[in-house]
């Protein structure tokens, strides 16, 4: 934190919230406007997490995939202070040119998130 800046109460809420509680709020809300979901989970192995999935745009792959009649989102469900992964963007600018709908969402997004999902 930087010295003299002060961080409000829904800052250190927002930080406060994993990767993981978020991804299942995000699942939630895509569940209530109809949409089916995948999650690719990675699994431990003896050589430490791993998600099985191969070729070049694995390592990138977004979080979630959500499908409902006439519509597919791709979204990466960060942290608040959460950084994209070189791969990532990689494979996001990509999916994205191939005209994929790909967003990148965080718990200060929710409005945002709705606003997506029900259109």
């Amino acid at each position: 934190m930087t010295r003299g800046v002060r961080r409000t109460p829904e800052q250190v809420f927002l930080d406060s919230i994993s990767e993981r509680d978020w991804q299942a709020q995000v699942i939630q809300l895509a569940e209530t406007f109809g949409y089916a979901w995948g999650h690719f989970r990675p699994a431990q192995t003896s050589r430490g997490w791993r998600t099985p999935v191969s070729g070049p745009l694995g390592e990138g792959w977004p979080d979630l995939m959500l499908a409902r009649p006439g519509r597919f989102i791709l979204a990466e469900c960060k942290r608040q202070r959460g950084e994209v992964s070189t791969a990532q963007a990689v494979v996001h600018a990509l999916l994205r040119d191939a005209g994929v709908e790909v967003y990148v969402w965080r718990p200060g997004d929710l409005d945002a998130v709705a606003a997506v999902l029900r259109t």
